[in-house]
């Protein structure tokens, strides 16, 4: 057995002090003060977050874009102001190409349904065997519309895409790639700039899903040369119900709306309806304003974080999470790239996840237990769900310290 060696206290990243702007985390669940790990399925949302939803609804709520009136004026200024925080976060070129939507599913489902509407029978998508559903699933649809192929890049025992592979799946109908950033369900982090460059050498554009990916690093699609980027408020301290789609403004202009109704058009009569520009023609209704407000104001939050001390803490708490785990009898951690986030999927001889996520829970231990929305992932591995502990810049060695304890307790237990 190995000596286990607790990451030192670092100066850099108060975490105590961190902890403070996040109010839910200051509570006790079945006696035992909350540890919430699991940020992958959503994250909390600090104080500036909550009060400035709080504000819109108590102060400016009113429609966007359709008012003269003063609550109008301000309720539009301050969702335009979202969209404009959203661009510079991830240094788009344009907020023309910052499209609000419900969240990372909706956007890759806006690209499939509008992108995909230029597709024909045998053109080829290529996706990856680590996806999200919300990855797969559009595509498929997509597939039962148009007839076209998917090509799926297959991944190692270590939980990488198996990149050697990839060049095998372009031909000459290869129309688009579609993959994640970051593994929901192993926490890999692609090399996606790699995938980028061999994909353009082939003229093909590129989707990301970004969802796992914002929450632990800064993203810029210049630099990532991506063609498309997607991701969820609620997975980046932000409300849920509010998402984004990047697109590459030619992309974006050559692509026909996604949904028909107010806002996203210039003229409507019975004979024609012409629509509306960039970004509004794929926002049609009324949008989530109060959740557009509250991300903004969670990218102000983030801004203003050292991200280099982040990334570094969160890579302690990964490297001793997982030492932790490991030295537990039975428990065998699923996926172990080179590069992860600050995420542990593992399994546990004789216990079901869902057995031991109850344990936890009555411990004030919040994991996910469950196939993630990433069968496929799980019939690689031959199980049918893992347990999956997903950490954030606010939680601490000593919630890691506490998850191995409630482990062995449940080993005891259970197995």
């Amino acid at each position: 057995m190995n000596a286990i060696v607790k990451p030192r206290s670092d100066a850099d990243w108060d975490v105590a002090r961190v902890r403070r702007d996040f109010p839910i985390l200051d509570q006790e669940v079945h006696g035992h003060p909350l540890a919430y790990l699991d940020n992958a399925a959503t994250t909390q949302k600090p104080q500036s977050v909550i009060e400035a939803m709080d504000r819109y609804y108590r102060r400016d709520n009113a429609n966007v874009h359709r008012g003269v009136h003063a609550l109008a004026e301000r309720a539009t200024t301050d969702f335009e102001a979202a969209r404009e925080s959203v661009r510079r976060f991830i240094n788009a070129p344009s907020a023309r190409e910052i499209v609000f939507v419900r969240g990372t599913t909706e956007a890759i489902n806006l690209v499939a349904s509008s992108f995909g509407q230029g597709l024909r029978e045998g053109d080829e998508v290529i996706i990856t065997a680590m996806e999200h559903h919300a990855n797969i699933v559009p595509w498929q649809l997509l597939r039962e519309r148009t007839g076209v192929v998917l090509r799926v890049l297959p991944i190692t025992p270590a939980g990488e895409l198996d990149l050697e592979a990839l060049p095998g799946l372009f031909s000459a109908r290869t129309r688009l790639i579609a993959l994640t950033h970051v593994s929901n369900a192993l926490g890999t982090i692609n090399p996606v700039r790699q995938v980028v460059a061999m994909a353009h050498e082939h003229g093909v554009p590129v989707l990301l899903d970004g969802a796992q990916a914002m929450p632990h690093m800064r993203v810029d699609v210049q630099a990532l040369d991506c063609d498309f980027y997607a991701f969820s408020g609620h997975k980046l301290f932000g409300p849920t119900g509010i998402g984004v789609l990047y697109g590459r403004e030619s992309l974006l202009q050559a692509m026909p709306p996604y949904q028909g109704g107010g806002e996203m058009i210039r003229t409507v009569s019975f004979e024609k309806t012409t629509f509306a520009g960039l970004p509004h023609r794929f926002e049609a209704g009324t949008p989530d304003i109060a959740g557009a407000i509250g991300l903004g104001r969670a990218i102000e939050y983030l801004e203003k974080l050292d991200w280099s001390a982040v990334m570094a803490y969160e890579h302690r708490l990964l490297e001793y999470a997982t030492d932790r785990l490991k030295d537990i009898p039975g428990l065998r951690v699923i996926g172990e790239a080179r590069d992860k986030v600050a995420l542990v999927s593992f399994v546990m001889d004789d216990v079901h996840p869902h057995d031991m996520g109850t344990i936890l829970d009555h411990r004030g231990l919040a994991v996910r237990a469950g196939h993630h929305c990433a069968m496929p992932v799980m019939t690689f591995y031959q199980v049918p769900a893992t347990s999956r502990a997903s950490m954030a810049f606010y939680n601490t060695v000593e919630e890691v310290d506490r998850l191995a304890a409630a482990l062995r307790h449940a080993r005891e237990l259970l197995a």
